[in-house]
C-alpha cells in the first residue's frame, strides 16, 4: 500500500507539473525502478519518497503547482521539500534538487541538467537519462546509491556507452562497486 501511494503521489505530482509546462526530471528510487523495469520488472524497488530534479529559477512556478495541490513547502537547509496533505511525513515528501548545481559543496560534480531526460510515454512523466542518473548515483555514494548501482548492474543496464560517458572518479567507483559485487558472487 505504502508503495501504491508513492507511485500515486508521483503521478500526480508530476501530471501536475506537466500541465503547468514545468520542465523537471524524476530521479532517485523512482528513476532508477523505471530503467531497471525495462529489463526486470521483478527486479525493481520500491522507495517511500519522490525526487525531483529541477531548475532552480522555476521555484516560484514549481512552488504554485505543489500548492495548487495543497503540498506544504519546506525550506531546508540543503533543499526544499513538499509534503502531501494525505501523508504530511517529511520522509515520503517530495524532494527538490537543483538542476546543474552540486547538491553538497563536497561533491565533485554537479546535478545534471533537465534537459538530460526522457519522456517515458508509459508513466507520463520525464525521467533522467541513463548515463546523467549514474553519473548523479555515483557522485553521491551513499548506501543506497551504490545498492541502486548494484541493481543497475544486475540486470546488465551499465554498458560500455554508458562508462565511457563516466568521468575518471565516478568510473573509478563504478569499478569498485562491480568489484565488490564480484567478491560477494564468490
Amino acid at each position: 500500500m505504502a508503495v501504491q501511494r508513492v507511485e500515486d503521489r508521483l503521478k500526480r505530482v508530476t501530471a501536475a507539473l506537466n500541465a503547468a509546462g514545468v520542465r523537471y526530471a524524476v530521479i532517485g528510487g523512482n528513476a532508477v525502478a523505471v530503467w531497471v523495469a525495462k529489463k526486470d520488472p521483478s527486479a525493481t524497488r520500491s522507495t517511500v519518497d519522490v525526487d525531483l530534479l529541477v531548475n532552480k529559477q522555476d521555484l516560484d512556478a514549481v512552488t504554485r503547482v505543489f500548492e495548487s495541490l495543497r503540498f506544504e513547502r519546506h525550506d531546508l537547509r540543503r533543499l526544499i521539500l513538499f509534503t502531501d496533505p494525505e501523508e504530511p511525513s517529511r520522509r515520503s515528501g517530495v524532494h527538490l534538487v537543483w538542476a546543474g548545481q552540486k547538491v553538497l559543496p563536497s561533491y565533485a560534480h554537479a546535478a545534471p541538467s533537465v534537459e538530460e531526460s526522457i519522456f517515458e510515454a508509459e508513466q507520463g512523466y520525464w525521467v533522467l537519462d541513463l548515463p546523467a542518473l549514474v553519473r548523479m548515483k555515483l557522485t553521491s555514494f551513499r548506501d543506497v546509491d551504490r545498492v541502486h548501482i548494484r541493481d543497475m548492474l544486475s540486470v546488465v543496464l551499465i554498458d560500455d556507452a554508458v562508462r565511457a560517458s563516466l568521468p575518471p572518479d565516478l568510473l573509478q567507483r563504478l569499478d569498485a562497486i562491480e568489484a565488490s559485487r564480484d567478491e560477494q558472487s564468490h
